[in-house]
């Protein structure tokens, strides 16, 4: 007898130290349901999308980018992760005795994270694309908050009683209720777990490494600058770790291979993608790093200031001349503002007007260069004159005399030979192109003006 009041005594102290769990999860106002499960997830997004946001703009993006594009991600992502449960657990909601209208009952749990992930990447990269930013950087942002969404949202599970693991009798174990504990393909609670009530609460073990890894991958990136997508990789590489061993716990239905279950190969293959893009993408910390399609990273660069106007300069013509993705935002901050400081001290000088006695003196000196000017190239002119006169004045004038038997041959060899009046006036115009060269070359000494002549 003290025997059994011993194990009683021990049953009753072990129940105590267990995690108990809801007697329900739903609660109606009015007519309508507010279930515990769907809270959760929708925190999470909420948390998710703040965090998200906050880091984004810390890489210099513009704010309300990430709820934007989480307008798409978000409907994908839930679309992805009911599919890939109902496909995975299709004996669950199609066969004899089922009803396939359940697998469109997404408040009774069931969410497969491969498949929210690979249509939520999807939905985002079709939102990054409306939005003409890059999805890589953008994936960087919101790593952290959507580990921190499945740490939260982990906790609609035990809202449903459902993702524990084996038996265990540890202190945080959960406490199952016999209508949520493993059942057959009929429907009846299998034998071996009828009289177990605690188990491994693998919602909590998830939730928990979730929440390490968002911490992680806030300290990582800052500390080896993880961009190109290589935060986001290092989520997956994470969480795929810590899910593959903690599925090796659980003991819901599931499709087996080789003796592991199927998310166990999954988390496998998620593991090795994301380390391999680790590796190939390793050193790229130094790497600028664009945020859009059209322009460069740069902080605040919609704001830089135009020393010659009030028009903001063109993003595209400020180019970086070094890695800013490794600058502390203060930093930053502190380099935008000195610069907008420069750049009004600058506009402010250039604005300035002259003094008035400063813009007289500037006239009157200019007005005396220019009638310097103009007296001096009058002068060169008068010197340039005197030879051309002078030369005229020595060549003399040719006699009558001679003028005459000039003119009289001239006759007799146009009634001889008449000449085309086309091929006399070149000779012509050469005559009188010597004549005015000779007039105008001074004639340095006597002779020369009689040999001219």
């Amino acid at each position: 007898m003290p025997k059994k009041g011993r194990e009683r005594g021990n049953v009753t102290g072990m129940l105590l130290a267990s995690i108990p769990s809801p007697s329900q999860g739903v609660w109606h106002l009015g007519p309508f349901p507010l279930r515990a499960y769907a809270l959760m997830i929708i925190i999470g997004v909420i948390v998710a999308v703040w965090l998200g946001d906050r880091r984004w703009v810390a890489k210099g993006g513009e704010p309300g980018t990430v709820i934007d594009i989480a307008v798409w991600a978000v409907p994908f992502g839930l679309v992805g992760g009911r599919l890939y449960h109902v496909v995975t657990d299709y004996q669950m909601y199609f066969g004899e005795g089922r009803d396939p209208i359940d697998a469109l009952k997404i408040w009774h749990g069931g969410l497969g994270i491969w498949g929210a992930i690979a249509l939520g990447a999807l939905g985002a990269w079709l939102g990054c694309r409306q939005k003409g930013v890059r999805l890589a950087p953008l994936a960087d942002a919101v790593a952290p908050g959507i580990a921190l969404a499945q740490a939260i949202g982990r906790w609609g599970n035990w809202w449903n009683q459902e993702l524990y693991g084996r038996p265990s009798t540890l202190p945080w174990a959960v406490e199952i209720d016999l209508a949520h504990r493993p059942k057959d393909s009929f429907g009846v609670v299998k034998p071996e777990f009828a009289d177990v009530s605690t188990y491994h609460p693998t919602f909590l073990y998830e939730s928990l490494w979730c929440l390490v890894l968002a911490v992680v991958l806030i300290w990582a990136g800052k500390k080896w600058n993880l961009n190109h997508g290589r935060t986001f990789a290092l989520y997956v590489a994470g969480y795929t770790l810590g899910r593959g061993c903690i599925e090796l716990l659980r003991i819901d239905n599931a499709h087996e291979f080789l003796g592991l279950r199927l998310n166990t190969y999954t988390s496998l293959v998620g593991f090795l993608a994301a380390a391999a893009y680790l590796y190939l993408n390793r050193g790229k910390g130094s790497v600028p790093e664009r945020l859009d399609d059209g322009h460069s990273y740069f902080p605040d660069a919609d704001a830089v200031p135009d020393p010659e106007g009030d028009k903001p300069l063109d993003p595209a013509d400020t180019e970086p001349t070094e890695d800013l993705s490794a600058v502390p935002p203060e930093e930053r901050a502190r380099a935008a503002e000195e610069a907008a400081a420069t750049a009004e001290a600058a506009r402010a000088d250039a604005a300035e007007e002259p003094d008035a006695e400063e813009a007289e003196e500037a006239g009157t000196d200019a007005k005396a260069e220019v009638d310097a000017e103009a007296e001096d190239q009058a002068v060169a002119e008068d010197d340039a004159e005197e030879p051309r006169e002078e030369a005229k004045a020595e060549v003399p004038a040719p006699s009558a005399e001679s003028g005459a038997d000039t003119a009289d041959a001239e006759a007799d060899d146009e009634a001889s030979e008449p000449v085309a009046a086309g091929a006399t006036a070149p000779a012509e115009d050469a005559d009188a192109e010597d004549a005015e060269d000779d007039a105008e070359r001074p004639v340095d000494d006597d002779a020369a003006v009689k040999d001219r002549a």
